[in-house]
C-alpha cells in the first residue's frame, strides 16, 4: 500500500474531518450496534447508515474483503490496524453503493501484515457533502501466517432452509454463536447461504402443539424469482444478532449450491410442473441468483469474470479449494453414462483442469476440497434421476467418471493429504474412502467429513454408494430420525478443524447447536 494511505497521528486529524473525526479521534471502539433492517431505516437519518452488519473474507496472508450494506447511495470507507486502538491505521476508499449492487460495497485491503489480528471500522460517507458520515461499525479476521502457527476453522451450510427462520424466542440462528466461541481463523460455508425456494411463513405449528414465530420480510413470502427477492434472501439472514456478530468476527469463504437459486437446479433446464413460479428459465433465476451471492458474499472472483471456484491460501498448512459443483454440471440424469460428455460433467473440464494444476502446485500440508456435495452419498432427483454424483452401487459412471479421473491423477501425481469438506445432506457424518473396499481402486485412502444444517430441516442418514469404497464411521443421527425438525429440536450440526503448527496433525471434529462435541478424528499428515 502506498504511503499515502497510512493514517498516522497528524493524518489522523484529516479523518477526523472527513470521516467521522469525533468518533476516531476519541480512540472508543464502537460495540456493534443493531442494524435497520429492510431496503432502508424507518426514519431517514441525515447520515449513511449501515443497514446490515458487516463482514469479511477470502482473507489470506496479505489481502481481504471486507463488505457491508448502506440504506443510501454512499461510499464506503474502511479504516484498518492491528490494534484496537487503531494506531498507525491505514485507510481504503471503497467504491461507492449504489441500487445496482443492493447498496453493498466491498473494499480490498492488500498488503496486510501475515498472521496478525486486524481490527476494522467501517462507515459510508454522503457522496454530495463527505464531511456526512455515519456510524462505524467495528470487525476484526486474522491474516493467514507465513510459519507453522496453529490454525482453525469451522464449516457447515444449510441456512434458513425448510421454512425455519429466525424466530428469536427460540434462540434465532444459535449455530452461529456456538461457532463464534470457537474463535475460528476462517469459516468454510459450503453452499445453501439461503434457501431462495423455500418461503418463510410467519407461523409453523410445532409437534409439542407451540407455535414457531418467523421474522418475516416481503422478499421471504414467496419463492426468489426477481433479483431483488434473491438479494432478500441474503438481507433476511442478516437480521439475525448471532448471525451479524459472527460476520464481523470470523471471515467467511463462501460457495454456493442449490438453494441459492432453486433445489436440484442444472443449467439449461426449464420450470414447466411448479406453479410457484412465473418464471420458468433456470438460467434466467440462476442468473438472478448469482448476482445476489456475489453482491451479499465479501468475495472477490479469482479465475476471471464471475466465476465462483477457487483456491485460497492459508499458509504452509492448507490450502482451499473452493469447487462449483452446480454451474457447469450436466443435466440431472440416471448418471450411468459409461463414457465421459458433457452430460456427465460435474465439475466441467475447465474447473477440472484448473483443480489439478492448483493441487499439484500446492506446498501447503494439507489440501482442503470445499466441495459442495459429498461425493459418496446418494441423492436423488426424483424416481429415476440422481442430484449428486453417487449413483448407486458399481463401477464408476456419469458423473462418477470426472471424479474418478481425479483421484487418479491424484493418486499418480503423489499429491498427499487431501481431505474433503461438505454439507448439503443436513446431518452430520465422517467418511473414509477405502479403496481396498472400492469397486473404482485407482486412488489413495482419504476422508470426507460433512456438516450442517447450521439453521434448517434435519434429514438423513443417507445410503453410501459402493464405487469409491467410503466407509462410515459416524452420522449424527440415526436411521428413523424424524425429518424437518425445527433448528430448537438441537439437531443442527458444524464443523471444526484444528491444525497443530508443529507437527501438523489435523483434528476434525462435529458439533451440536449447543457447541457439544459428538465426535472427534485426528489425521496425521504424511
Amino acid at each position: 500500500m502506498s504511503d499515502d494511505a497510512r493514517i498516522g497521528t497528524s493524518s489522523r486529524r484529516v479523518w477526523g474531518q472527513n470521516v467521522a473525526g469525533a468518533l476516531v479521534a476519541s480512540g472508543v471502539v464502537h460495540a456493534i450496534g443493531s442494524p435497520c433492517f429492510g431496503k432502508s431505516p424507518a426514519i431517514r437519518t441525515s447520515t449513511p447508515v449501515i443497514t446490515h452488519g458487516i463482514g469479511s473474507g477470502d482473507v489470506s496472508r496479505s489481502s481481504a474483503v471486507v463488505w457491508s450494506r448502506a440504506d443510501r447511495v454512499s461510499r464506503m470507507v474502511v479504516e484498518y490496524a492491528t490494534n484496537d486502538r487503531f494506531t498507525d491505521a491505514r485507510r481504503v476508499v471503497g467504491p461507492i453503493a449504489t441500487p445496482d449492487s443492493d447498496f453493498t460495497s466491498k473494499a480490498i485491503l492488500n498488503g496486510l501484515p501475515p498472521g496478525q489480528t486486524i481490527v476494522y471500522r467501517v462507515a459510508f460517507q454522503d457522496v454530495d457533502k463527505p464531511s456526512n458520515v455515519g456510524e462505524p461499525r467495528i470487525g476484526r479476521f486474522r491474516t493467514a501466517s507465513n510459519d507453522r502457527k496453529n490454525l482453525s476453522f469451522v464449516w457447515g451450510g444449510d441456512v434458513s432452509g425448510q421454512g425455519w427462520g429466525i424466530d428469536p424466542v427460540h434462540g434465532g440462528m444459535a449455530t452461529f454463536e456456538s461457532m463464534r466461541q470457537v474463535s475460528p481463523d476462517f469459516f468454510l460455508h459450503s453452499g445453501d447461504h439461503v434457501y431462495a425456494d423455500n418461503p418463510i411463513l410467519p407461523e409453523v405449528q410445532l409437534a409439542d402443539g407451540s407455535t414457531w414465530k418467523n421474522l418475516v420480510t416481503p422478499e421471504t413470502s414467496k419463492v426468489a424469482e426477481t433479483l431483488d427477492e434473491f438479494r432478500g434472501r441474503y438481507r433476511y439472514n442478516r437480521m439475525d444478532e448471532a448471525f451479524r456478530q459472527f460476520a464481523a468476527e470470523v471471515p467467511v469463504l463462501a460457495q454456493w449450491d442449490d438453494h441459492e437459486v432453486r433445489n436440484n437446479w442444472y443449467p439449461g433446464q426449464t420450470l414447466g410442473d411448479d406453479p410457484r413460479y412465473t418464471v420458468k428459465d433456470v438460467d434466467l433465476l440462476a442468473a438472478r441468483g448469482r448476482r445476489a451471492f456475489l453482491d451479499h458474499m465479501p468475495i472477490v472472483p479469482k479465475v476471471g469474470g464471475d466465476t465462483i471456484y477457487r483456491v485460497v491460501s492459508q499458509g504452509p498448512l492448507v490450502d482451499v479449494f473452493l469447487l462449483d459443483e452446480r454451474t457447469y454440471r450436466g443435466p440431472n440424469s440416471a448418471n450411468r453414462q459409461a463414457e465421459a460428455s458433457p452430460a456427465t460433467a460435474f465439475l466441467g473440464p475447465d474447473q477440472l483442469a484448473w483443480l489439478k494444476k492448483e493441487l499439484k502446485a500446492s506446498r501447503a500440508v494439507w489440501k482442503v476440497i470445499a466441495s459442495d456435495m459429498p461425493l459418496g452419498l446418494v441423492i436423488g432427483d426424483g424416481p429415476k434421476a440422481f442430484e449428486a454424483v453417487a449413483n448407486g452401487d458399481g463401477p464408476a459412471l456419469g458423473r462418477e467418471l470426472e471424479i474418478a479421473d481425479l483421484l487418479s491423477f491424484v493418486k499418480r501425481e503423489a499429491i498427499p493429504n487431501l481431505v474433503w469438506f461438505t454439507a448439503d445432506v443436513h446431518y452430520a457424518a465422517a467418511h473414509r474412502y477405502d479403496p481396498a473396499k472400492a469397486r473404482f481402486t485407482d486412488f489413495e485412502p482419504f476422508w470426507e467429513f460433512v456438516a450442517g444444517p447450521l439453521h434448517a430441516g434435519n434429514f438423513g442418514p443417507g445410503v453410501l454408494d459402493d464405487t469409491f469404497g467410503p466407509q462410515l464411521e459416524f452420522a449424527s443421527v440415526p436411521p428413523g430420525t424424524r425429518a424437518n425438525q425445527p433448528p430448537s429440536s438441537g439437531l443442527q450440526f458444524f464443523g471444526v478443524v484444528k491444525v497443530e503448527g508443529a507437527s501438523g496433525v489435523m483434528t476434525v471434529s462435529l458439533h451440536d447447536r449447543a457447541g457439544k462435541s459428538l465426535y472427534s478424528r485426528e489425521l496425521i499428515p504424511a
